[in-house]
């Protein structure tokens, strides 16, 4: 028998969610080797989202099974009003099986999803959102233009032709070019070729610009939108995450960037903000010896083997 009334009978008003929900997706099993430095720069990933997004919102992090030193930080964040939804997955269900998770319950209107290696730079929000709601029919916008395949564009080719101005041209900076992709372990030798072969489509638009081309990486999107192309079965944690691309531009939705870089890919050091980056690239004389036999490519290849197999049987 029940005693008395539930109080919560008498409370007149919950606490509305804001209009955007920042999603950042998490995984880090250990804090070795690869993950090292994982968890500062999730802490940076963090920090610099919320610093001067231009815009209010709610933060949601989906962690997809990480260490106990982890979920400890992501909780005690929770508990001091820095996090608003928190979801501690047991294990890892794959970015697939945390977008289901994730766009199928989100509270916001709109989706700011990341990985959590990403800085982003004051105003990212802000300027991906007026992109969102000045352009009809986007899937998603990227806040941060880099070149793409254009065969995940292509949609927005076709509409840009017939509805803006459209311009064909090299508009990213060599710089911005060149920093983005060798936060990818590439080189700065092999990008100048790319570079000078590719191209970039800049679109005009009811007074705004806006580059062709957008990434799972990072975007901001309607909740509405993302949900149209749920569920995501994928049978691998990475490596399957184009599907949201490639779906995207099949159902003809837009896929954009703004004009300028408003994010960045850390990866999983924080090499870029010590300028190590450019450094080690300008460091290719002063090679050791045994860095160099670690290059070699049947050596290169056992050993990465090797190692994927103990990742495989501590994590898998």
């Amino acid at each position: 028998m029940r005693k008395g009334q539930n109080p919560a009978k008498f409370v007149k008003t919950v606490a509305k969610p804001q209009r955007i929900t920042a999603a950042l997706l998490n995984y880090i099993p250990f804090l070795s080797g690869f993950y090292a430095e994982a968890l500062d720069v999730l802490k940076v990933c963090l920090e610099s989202m919320r610093r001067d997004a231009g815009l209010p919102f709610d933060l949601m992090v989906f962690d997809n099974g990480s260490c106990a030193e982890v979920r400890d930080f992501l909780i005690k964040e929770k508990e001091e009003g820095r996090i608003q939804y928190l979801i501690l997955s047991e294990k890892n269900v794959g970015k697939g099986g945390a977008w289901n998770v994730i766009f199928g319950g989100a509270p916001g209107e709109i989706i700011a999803y990341t990985d959590s290696d990403v800085l982003f730079s004051p105003g990212w929000l802000a300027r991906s959102v007026e992109i969102l709601e000045t352009f009809p029919n986007v899937g998603m916008v990227t806040a941060r233009p880099f070149r793409t395949p254009p065969e995940f564009y292509s949609a927005t080719l076709d509409w840009a032709r017939k509805n803006a101005t459209l311009e064909e041209g090299q508009f990213i900076p060599w710089e911005t070019f060149l920093e983005f992709n060798l936060s990818l372990g590439q080189t700065e030798e092999e990008n100048k070729k790319v570079y000078a072969e590719t191209r970039d489509w800049r679109i005009q638009y009811k007074g705004m610009t806006a580059m062709a081309g957008a990434s799972h990486w990072q975007f901001t999107a309607y909740k509405s939108t993302l949900q149209q192309f749920l569920p995501f079965d994928m049978d691998k944690p990475m490596g399957q995450v184009r599907q949201l691309d490639q779906r995207m531009n099949e159902a003809g939705l837009l896929r954009l960037m703004v004009s300028d870089p408003l994010a960045m890919n850390l990866s999983n050091t924080l090499g870029y903000l010590r300028g190590e980056l450019k450094k080690k690239e300008r460091r290719k004389t002063k090679v050791g010896f045994g860095k160099r036999v670690l290059e070699i490519g049947f050596i290169k290849k056992i050993l990465l083997a090797v190692y994927n197999r103990i990742f495989s049987w501590y994590y898998s």
